[in-house]
């Protein structure tokens, strides 16, 4: 029990402290101080602790092959606005609206950091893409922001994350794939 909570404590910590850099880099500094605090409440802290394995992939799925779902899951998506699931309502009349700048970038920093979190010195400036590309139609987001997720990832894997995720930058991408 001590090795999992030292384990997932140390994992959100660090998965917190990337997602902090790629958000001061891409000009949304508070986003990357308050990303992902629901973490540390009961509900999301305490399955974390209970799921955690090796730090390779996160908790929340091995609860989801538990039981089907994850109350982690459920909890945090409906907390946290750099979530595309945040947003999804099927029954307004856009199910799946333009999420704002500042959390589509938010979520980009969140992908970025989970990579490199998860895969260690393995990860490669192409991973995110890759994932990305093998995961896409599992995300619940307008097709818009899909491009403009998908223009970004390729500028990573091409150009790095440097070059890439500078507010500007994103924020030429994000408006050429709104309009």
């Amino acid at each position: 029990m001590l090795k999992n909570l030292c384990g997932h404590f140390s994992n959100v910590i660090h998965h917190k402290w990337i997602v902090f850099l790629l958000c001061c880099k891409a000009g949304i500094p508070f986003r990357g101080l308050v990303h992902d605090l629901s973490k540390f409440s009961p509900t999301e802290f305490w399955q974390g602790v209970k799921y955690y394995k090796d730090g390779k992939r996160s908790p929340i799925q091995y609860a989801k092959e538990d039981y089907g779902y994850s109350k982690a899951w459920l909890h945090h998506k409906g907390r946290n606005k750099h979530h595309p699931e945040y947003w999804y309502d099927p029954n307004a009349p856009e199910s799946l609206p333009i999420i704002p700048f500042k959390y589509m970038c938010e979520t980009i920093c969140d992908q970025l950091a989970a990579g490199k979190v998860y895969k260690g010195k393995a990860w490669t400036k192409e991973y995110q893409l890759q994932y990305w590309n093998a995961h896409i139609n599992k995300f619940l987001l307008n097709d818009k922001l899909k491009n403009f997720v998908t223009e970004v990832l390729t500028m990573v894997a091409e150009n790095g994350i440097d070059k890439t995720i500078t507010k500007n930058n994103l924020r030429k991408c994000y408006d050429k794939n709104i309009r």
